[in-house]
């Protein structure tokens, strides 16, 4: 007896349409891990820019915060703190860039729910 095997057509699950405010802003979306005070110039009205915006901003202090201690603590800031920091930062700002590109407000690891802009 042979038993006949079926195969389920995978369809891809279709994604919601993008809102008006994200298609218009991804780009200052994008913008706002490289220099976060353009959204907040350019984009006042989209909630979706204003969001990676925050998170630019936080991402920035966070930043200032990782080379402020790196530089003031002897040695360990130098060889453990300023490195694996700088590290983490950029991780964090290619994770943003991400999805902002993909058109999602998901925040960032760790320092995400810290809101700064409202």
């Amino acid at each position: 007896m042979t038993e006949e095997l079926k195969v389920e057509e995978t369809t891809e699950e279709e994604q919601p349409e993008e809102s008006v405010d994200v298609k218009e802003n991804k780009g200052m979306a994008i913008l706002a891990y490289i220099l976060f005070f353009i959204p907040l110039l350019a984009a006042k009205e989209s909630k979706f820019a204003m969001f990676h915006a925050n998170q630019g901003l936080t991402l920035f202090l966070s930043g200032v915060g990782v080379s402020v201690l790196g530089t003031f603590i002897p040695i360990i800031g130098w060889l453990l703190i300023l490195p694996i920091g700088s590290l983490f930062i950029i991780i964090l700002a290619v994770i943003g860039i991400i999805n902002a590109a993909n058109g999602k407000e998901k925040a960032l690891p760790l320092i995400g729910s810290i809101q700064l802009i409202k």
